[in-house]
């Protein structure tokens, strides 16, 4: 549910090459250059499930194992690349004020993977392809025969030129087309997911006025038949007497999920704008949860760590029960260096969340940073564990690694940090720690089949 007008084909072709993570911690980042810059953060995707279960249910995708995915980018945009991921930008979460606007647009995305948009689309493509060779040969026929009719260069490249053109301009005027009528669908499609599941369509309604302002100064400048999405005028005509037919429609969002969507915006714009951004969303003069999470979240990410720890404990003591402030409090201590100190709020955290595979690791790392010998079988279980879980956390592959050499194990030190590699995206380096890890384990033995693997993988084209 992108907020541009502009074409866009990537929605469709491009693959999200999604990379995966080498740090852990709320809103930990994976490196850049290594396709879009994801965020993982425990609070916002258990957020997102809830926010996704009745929908994908409805949808008779339940069983799908579908996820959200999390976007660092400050535009408002949702897509889908494939039928197991919903990627959604943390613009769009920063800026909706109500879950009901983000719920909207989950479940716009639904109805494309509830739909197979994409395989439908793929087929398109396909066919779009034989379609321009088609094409292709007609021209070439047309220049020849103009060749042997003696017309002049000039004039005959103008000729190929246009027959070239002309079908292929014709093939992706189609294919615009047939997208533009599958983001009608997966509107009708959400507002039916909505209804069903007694929720208001109106936040997605809002969603697309925001859009309809956007676009109101470029409207009229561009040619709605080379818009991938319909402008957002015609898709608020389309779904607004649908939407406010609805008995849900005065429906509201709980004052419990308000106040956990609005946790989540402050949680973002403290990890992600400046003290001075954050002090002007949430001034000191706010003395809502909301507004101490943003502020004690920004001191420590500025150096203020004594300041935030005794902001963190405040807001403890107001929810005991809320693990991301437990979290919060043992990832600032464990960042400033203070690992020892980390570890009782991050055992908290995992204890309260269930063992969180991201919280898990991340006190797996503080309990191998603690220079604490007797904490390394420790650190071990809660890793393993992890990376069981979660095996694209390339920081907690990675504290396993040193978990492994701290004890002496230079084979599983060796396969934990290939593991991480691969998890980054680094093949390279990967490969030549599983064939040395390869070296270590007696052949045929797990360890050993696990670093084969990795030394044959191969990875995407274009991947290393």
């Amino acid at each position: 549910m992108p907020g541009r007008a502009a074409a866009a084909f990537g929605r469709v072709l491009a693959v999200a090459a999604v990379a995966a993570l080498p740090v852990h911690g709320a809103l930990a980042q994976s490196a850049p250059g290594k396709g879009p810059t994801t965020i993982r953060d425990t609070e916002i995707e258990a957020l997102m499930a809830d926010y996704t279960r009745p929908i994908l249910k409805t949808a008779g995708l339940a069983k799908q194992n579908i996820e959200v995915v999390l976007i660092s980018e400050r535009s408002f945009n949702a897509f889908v690349a494939d039928g197991r991921r919903i990627f959604i930008n943390t613009g769009a979460l920063m800026d909706a004020k109500t879950p009901n606007q983000i719920i909207g647009v989950l479940a716009h995305e639904t109805g494309h993977i509830a739909g197979g948009h994409l395989a439908r689309m793929r087929e398109q493509l396909a066919g779009a392809q034989t379609m321009a060779i088609v094409a292709m040969l007609l021209a070439g026929a047309g220049v020849a025969a103009g060749a042997a009719g003696g017309m002049g260069g000039r004039d005959l490249g103008n000729v190929a030129g246009a027959a070239v053109s002309a079908p292929q301009e014709m093939i992706r005027r189609s294919l615009l087309s047939y997208q533009r009528s599958e983001e009608q669908a997966a509107d009708r499609a959400a507002v039916k997911y909505l209804d069903a599941t007694k929720q208001s369509s109106r936040g997605m309604l809002e969603t697309l006025e925001r859009f309809q302002n956007d676009q109101l100064f470029i409207s009229q400048r561009v040619d709605p038949y080379l818009l991938s999405h319909p402008l957002a005028r015609e898709r608020v005509g389309a779904l607004e007497e649908l939407a406010k037919a609805s008995p849900n429609y005065a429906v509201k969002d709980s004052p419990e999920l308000q106040l956990r969507h609005d946790m989540m915006r402050a949680k973002l714009v403290g990890f992600t704008e400046r003290p001075d951004a954050v002090a002007r969303k949430y001034p000191l003069s706010d003395a809502s949860l909301p507004a101490q999470y943003a502020r004690a979240i920004s001191a420590y990410r500025y150096g203020n760590v004594d300041g935030a720890i005794a902001q963190i404990d405040a807001l403890i003591a107001k929810q005991p029960n809320n693990p991301y402030f437990y979290e919060l409090k043992g990832q600032a201590l464990l960042e400033s260096g203070r690992a020892p100190q980390s570890v009782a709020p991050l055992r908290k955290a995992v204890q309260m969340t269930n063992g969180a595979p991201l919280i898990r690791a991340m006190l797996g790392q503080a309990l191998v940073q603690s220079g604490n010998p007797s904490l390394n079988d420790e650190a071990m279980r809660e890793l393993i564990v992890a990376t069981q879980r979660d095996p694209n956390s390339a920081g907690a592959w990675r504290s396993l690694a040193m978990a492994y050499g701290r004890k002496g194990d230079s084979a599983n030190a060796d396969l934990a940090a290939a593991q991480g590699y691969f998890a980054a995206g680094e093949f390279k380096t990967g490969r030549e720690l599983a064939a040395r890890a390869r070296l270590t384990f007696p052949q045929g033995s797990p360890g050993w089949l696990k670093a084969d693997d990795l030394v044959n993988f191969k990875p995407p084209k274009g991947a290393e």
